[in-house]
Parts: C-alpha cells; sequence; structure tokens
C-alpha cells in the first residue's frame, strides 16, 4: 500500500525525533511492503521566523490531503514575546480545528524495564501501568462562551456540550476499549454538573452497541485518587475537554517517564490524524543527540495502528522498543538513578543510536 505522511518537525528537539520516526516508519514500510511518501512542512516557531504565521495555509493544506501527520514539538523561549495571537502553540490549535479532530488518545504505559522511575510504590503498580485516556477535543469549557462584568469583579466559563460531541468520543471510547481490555470508564461529575449528566444519559443509550465492553461511571476527584491509588483498575477512560486534560497529565506522571508518551488525536476518519509525543520542545538540547525518540516512536505506532490501519506493524514497533529497553538500553531521561551503571556497560545512548536500535529489534 501507498500513504502519504506529513511530517511537521516543528522547533527543539522536534527535527531530532522527527528524523527518528522517519526512520522507523521507513524501517515498516520496507519490512512489510508498504511505500510511505513524505512532506516535511512548517508549523510553530519555525513557520514564524519563516512566514510570520504559526501555521502557514500551505501546511495545513498539505495535512490535509496526507493520510497522517507527525509532529515533533512547537514553542521555544525564543518567541516568547512575539504577541499571543502569533504564538507557535497556535499552531496546536489550528491544526487541531483544520483537521477536525475532536478527540485525543493518551497512552499512559509503564514499561516494566523502567519501573524504578515510577513514584507510586511497587505494591500499589503492580505488573505495570497501562491505561488510556481518551479526552474530548473541541468542546466543553475551554470552548464555551466566557467574558467579564463592566466592573471587572466577575468572570465566567461556560461549559457546553452537544448530543452529537458526546456520542462521538463515547464511541471511540467504546471501540478503543473493544481493542484493548474490554473496560470502559466514563469520568465526570453528575452528581453537581448538566453537562456530565447528558454524558451518562447518552452512555446508557448506546451502551448497547458495545455489549462485550464493561462500562463503569466515576466521579472526577475520586478517579484523580484512584489514579494513585490504584491506577491497575482502569483500562479505557474517557471524559470531557478540562477532565481529560487534567487526568492525561496526571497519568503521564504516574509512569515515570514523560520520554516514553505517546499521543493520537483523531477525527471521524474522514481525514488525517495528527500524532505527537507529549513532551516539549526542550531547545536546550536540540541537535546534541540527547533527545528521547521513543515517544515519537510510539506515537508512529499509534499512526500506523489507528490512521493506517495497520495493527500487525503497529505491535512490531512497540515490541521492538520493549526488546531495546530489555536489553538495557537508555537515553539520558531514563536512565534514572542506575545512569553510572547504564554508562559503564555501555549502553546510555543519543537520539540517533536509540532510533538505529529500534529499527534493528523491527521482527
Amino acid at each position: 500500500m501507498d500513504y502519504t505522511i506529513a511530517l511537521i518537525p516543528g522547533d527543539g528537539i522536534g527535527p531530532d525525533i522527527v528524523d527518528e520516526g522517519v526512520r522507523i516508519l521507513t524501517a515498516v514500510a520496507a519490512k512489510y511492503g508498504h511505500s510511505f511518501t513524505y512532506k516535511t512542512l512548517l508549523a510553530g516557531g519555525a513557520a514564524i521566523d519563516a512566514t510570520g504565521k504559526p501555521l502557514p495555509e500551505e501546511t495545513l493544506e498539505e495535512c490535509k490531503k496526507s493520510d497522517a501527520v507527525l509532529l515533533g514539538a512547537v514553542g521555544g523561549p525564543k518567541w516568547d514575546s512575539v504577541p499571543g495571537n502569533l504564538r507557535p502553540e497556535k499552531a496546536l490549535l489550528g491544526l487541531r480545528g483544520g483537521l477536525k479532530v475532536y478527540a485525543n488518545l493518551r497512552p499512559a504505559v509503564m514499561f516494566k524495564q523502567l519501573a524504578d522511575a515510577c513514584p507510586l510504590k511497587k505494591e500499589i503498580v503492580g505488573s505495570g501501568i497501562d491505561i488510556l485516556i481518551v479526552r474530548e477535543l473541541t468542546g466543553g469549557i475551554y470552548f464555551g462562551e466566557r467574558g467579564r462584568n463592566a466592573e471587572n469583579t466577575e468572570a465566567w466559563d461556560t461549559e457546553l456540550y452537544s448530543v452529537l460531541e458526546i456520542e462521538r468520543i463515547l464511541r471511540l471510547g467504546f471501540s478503543s476499549a473493544q481493542r484493548r481490555h474490554k473496560r470502559l470508564c466514563v469520568v465526570d461529575k453528575a452528581n453537581i454538573l448538566e453537562t456530565s449528566r447528558l454524558w451518562r444519559e447518552v452512555s446508557e443509550r448506546i451502551k448497547g452497541d458495545y455489549l462485550d465492553v464493561e462500562l463503569s461511571y466515576m466521579y472526577v476527584d475520586n478517579a484523580a485518587m484512584q489514579l494513585v491509588r490504584n491506577p491497575g483498575q482502569f483500562d479505557v477512560i474517557v471524559t470531557s475537554n478540562m477532565f481529560g486534560d487534567i487526568l492525561s497529565d496526571e497519568a503521564s506522571q504516574i509512569t515515570g517517564s514523560i520520554g516514553m508518551l505517546a499521543s493520537a488525536s483523531l477525527g471521524d476518519g474522514n481525514g488525517p490524524g495528527l500524532y505527537e509525543p507529549i513532551h516539549g520542545s526542550a531547545p536546550d538540547i536540540a541537535g546534541q543527540d540527547k533527545a528521547n525518540p521513543l515517544a515519537t516512536i510510539l506515537s508512529c505506532a499509534m499512526l500506523l495502528r489507528y490512521s493506517l490501519n495497520l495493527d500487525k506493524e503497529a505491535a512490531a514497533v512497540e515490541k521492538a522498543v520493549e526488546n531495546v529497553l530489555s536489553d538495557g538500553w537508555r537515553t539520558y531521561d531514563i536512565a534514572g538513578a542506575g545512569i553510572d551503571v547504564v554508562k559503564e556497560a555501555g549502553k546510555l545512548v543519543g537520539t540517533k543510536k536509540m532510533g538505529e536500535l529500534v529499527v534493528s529489534a523491527i521482527r
């Protein structure tokens, strides 16, 4: 099969890690008989420097014509003084809106090889952490009506959800659970919020379409507590924009390895998905062969699975990452307290070597 993948390296370490993502995808294409065409595009600070805009029209149009979009990172202190409407981060909002991606899928996975980096007790973590948080991305309080009164003594933000918005994200949550361990938890605040009560009504109406999935509900405050008390109880969490923003950051931290965490932003399937690591642009180490490319590589696995429907190839990439970690290879950020031991064993590596190792481990 022939596929077109738009590449947005962006800023800071973005070009470093996207290069390794391309290396992985190219290896997969060669091994499994696919053909990938890459289009490198500008967005973020790099686009501001070149065009004066964080998201040039050409970038968005080329992304729309692609089968998937791989993003490195955007932003950095270099652009802190530009006007708010021209900040590099505006490129992310423009891409999400332009590509009509309404769901953010963020796996929170603790690889057993990196268990020592987890801040939770071993008896809590057990055999590991493997949670998928599905966050509604384009509705809710972040996009509702807001304002202040004339005296500037009051302010308001409005949470608004339609049945359509709720149903489409819930269906994605259910279908994601079907691919995994068939447990879906809807996180809300239905004891207080009318929007949350609507979420539950829609959940109850459509759950019959997914009889193989066990459905449960949990208030968001309890969910925040349970993530650190007993994360193993969760399989897939689906929730609103604001709750998902908070819980996905919490979940990323309990794994202990932000440099390992991927994400996907998806729409209705009629356009490309947007894939990116969750970490920042880290301009202080850009171009120094120090960045951890594994979050980007795992984002490529999600790209293969969700946009190209290549489940076998995605699993091969994920297994390759696991095997490289099992063999003791580490970048600086995941070496942890054992960095001296890793260094002495000759297994402390940079961006390019880590990418090379994963390519070699793809079976």
